[in-house]
């Protein structure tokens, strides 16, 4: 089996891009990571690439061709659609391709035009996440659906409101020196609390921010790597996937989310590793109480444990194990389709010590990515590792 290293990354600054469209986004992050990677772009082999929203943002299907028009590649195309999971997704096709000794380099990534629809349109956008038949047309939303997993989580384990507006102040200071990262201030444990209700118990830093941008990678096999003097030190070393059911009534406990620990597990077992060995985390934190239930399901903290890991220092910028320090779905932002990719080019640059952040896990050797779906029905984790 091949090996497969991550030879370059690009990212857009996210946040609002009203004049530009979704393609535009992905040729800007293509042409960072073909830079990155100093490889060319008539090397590509395949290109796989993350979309949700397109048809209803951009009124605008069948994607690949158009987005390997932009990037410059001529080669099998694919658009990969799994809710905010979608890039997660493509990357894994894309590993899992290399391996297989189809193709030594893929371009993957994502790319996502949100902010052209009003906070309405884009939460009715998002919605079709869900299940239509028994959720949608109930009036379900995610900030509401999101609420639900939250009481159910506060009666289970205990914790509250408080312990949230953790993670949302720490999240917003690791965004602070992100140049990519949509939101890059400061919001104190009591600026959280005080702020409006969006869905009780979750307020508005509970939730992460409508979001424009792209993110690619250059993903290489290690003989290609070798044989073409690249420097590529930070190898996908685990991948695996998961699935729940779609609606929350159909679920035995809304506390738990096992699409992402079967996901874990198997990332785990590909890469021969465990928790014990993760340095850093990059999780799927549309709201709060999303980054709680990542981090269990992971295995970094125990059942009712998480609510208390950021409140405690543990998942900190210098605690034992940081979480998210690109600032994460909720100060970086959520370009839904783009945002698993945007997950493991900022584990790559914080693995190879060129992220602003990097300072703080100067001997971090393990990454995991956590990449969701919906609520959770659907879930992708990948383990990167120095390899040297």
């Amino acid at each position: 089996m091949n090996g497969v290293r991550v030879a370059g990354v690009g990212l857009t600054r996210f946040g609002s891009h009203p004049e530009r469209t979704g393609r535009d986004l992905f040729a800007e992050a293509a042409a960072g990571a073909f830079t990155d990677a100093g490889v060319d772009r008539g090397a590509v082999e395949e290109l796989n690439v993350g979309n949700f929203m397109g048809a209803i943002a951009e009124h605008q299907g069948h994607q690949a061709p158009l987005l390997a028009e932009a990037a410059g590649v001529r080669c099998p195309a694919t658009r990969y659609e799994s809710a905010c999971a979608s890039a997660g997704v493509a990357v894994r096709e894309a590993v899992r391709t290399i391996r297989s000794g189809e193709a030594d380099v893929v371009l993957a990534g994502g790319t996502e035009r949100m902010t052209v629809l009003d906070t309405e349109a884009a939460t009715d956008g998002l919605a079709i996440a869900a299940d239509d038949l028994f959720e949608v047309r109930a009036g379900v939303t995610f900030p509401g659906a999101y609420a639900l997993m939250a009481r159910a989580y506060f009666e289970a384990y205990g914790g509250g409101r408080r312990e949230l507006a953790h993670v949302a102040s720490k999240n917003h200071a690791n965004a602070v020196p992100n140049e990519y990262a949509q939101y890059r201030r400061e919001v104190s444990v009591e600026e959280a609390l005080d702020a409006p209700p969006v869905a009780t118990p979750l307020h508005l830093y509970d939730a992460c921010p409508i979001t424009d941008g792209a993110s690619a990678l250059v993903l290489v096999s290690d003989e290609y790597a070798a044989a073409n003097g690249l420097d590529a030190p930070v190898s996908v070393t685990g991948t695996g996937q998961g699935t729940d059911r779609m609606a929350l009534a159909d679920r035995t406990d809304l506390a738990r989310t096992p699409a992402a620990t079967d996901a874990a597990t198997t990332a785990y077992d590909d890469a021969n590793l465990g928790p014990a060995d993760v340095d850093l985390a990059e999780v799927h934190d549309c709201f709060t109480i999303a980054e709680v239930l990542a981090i269990e399901s992971l295995g970094l903290a125990d059942p009712g444990e998480g609510i208390g890991a950021a409140r405690d220092g543990r998942t900190t910028a210098d605690g034992d194990i940081p979480v998210n320090l690109s600032g994460g779905l909720k100060a970086k932002g959520h370009p839904v389709g783009a945002t698993g990719g945007s997950q493991i080019a900022e584990l790559t640059r914080l693995l190879r010590g060129d992220h602003p952040n990097s300072g703080h896990v100067p001997d971090a050797e393990v990454g995991v990515a956590h990449n969701a779906g919906g609520t959770v029905a659907s879930a992708v984790v990948h383990v990167l590792e120095v390899r040297g």
